[in-house]
């Protein structure tokens, strides 16, 4: 049975040396098996900056480190990167690489938070992916408060949600709760990775993570979930129960609207 690795990083401030090497020494000291699943959290190589000159993936040395990464352990590997957009503001993206090493349609945050709006441009459409019997619906952080996504992303065949934050430690119960709202809805998996630690924040204003890297099963049922240090989250999954549930209980047949 493949298992999803949710990679809880406390990420140092606009440092892409530091958190690439720190990823790949915890991806080193998790049992990875062909075929499972890696979820980094948001900008996860340079931290939650509006600096988009400082954390561009100019030359796609994340990118690379997600794709080495995914054929390295022939598993799917997401993680979140800053790009440029030809007007120069920055595009908050979610990546995902396959074993193969080939690289998923880019998924472009769609809900920016209201003071990431002067420097980041939001992206318009919602993506799937294939992981093994699954397909997954990414979104990025604030996007967890916009349920018509995660419908959407129902609509187009989606039975498991990954989502990748940095959630800031003050509105932690909002985190838990919709992510347990989200799966419950859409009778679907969700797979959450939030960061860990502190930083001085885009607005010169520090902020405090708590983690809480969760995976939820498709009834609501908590399958692992993390505190607030620095750690991996491995857990198992069974695409099964998708297909059993949505069979015994048809809510997500009858919407209407």
């Amino acid at each position: 049975m493949p298992r999803a690795h949710l990679i809880q990083l406390d990420i140092a401030w606009e440092s892409p040396d530091a958190n690439l090497r720190r990823a790949a020494q915890l991806l080193d000291s998790t049992t990875v098996e062909p075929g499972d699943l890696i979820l980094f959290p948001e900008m996860f190589a340079t931290g939650f900056s509006f600096d988009v000159q400082k954390t561009v993936d100019q030359d796609d040395r994340i990118l690379r480190f997600l794709r080495e990464s995914a054929q390295k352990l022939r598993a799917t590997c997401i993680g979140g990167r800053t790009l440029q957009s030809p007007e120069g503001r920055g595009r908050n993206v979610l990546s995902a690489a396959a074993p193969d090493g080939s690289v998923h349609p880019q998924y472009t945050k769609i809900h920016p938070f209201p003071t990431e709006l002067a420097n980041f441009e939001p992206g318009a459409e919602v993506v799937t992916w294939p992981w093994g019997d699954l397909t997954i619906c990414p979104a990025i952080c604030y996007d967890l408060r916009f349920p018509e996504l995660f419908r959407l992303g129902l609509k187009r065949g989606a039975s498991a949600f990954a989502v990748a934050a940095c959630w800031p430690r003050v509105r932690q119960a909002h985190w838990r709760a919709l992510l347990i709202a989200r799966a419950i809805e859409n009778q679907a998996f969700v797979f959450a990775c939030n960061r860990v630690g502190q930083e001085p924040g885009a607005l010169g204003q520090p902020l405090d993570y708590a983690g809480g890297s969760i995976v939820v099963g498709p009834k609501g049922e908590i399958l692992g979930e993390l505190a607030d240090q620095e750690r991996v989250l491995s857990v198992e999954v069974d695409a099964g129960e998708v297909t059993a549930w949505r069979r015994t209980f048809r809510a997500w047949r009858d919407q209407r609207l």
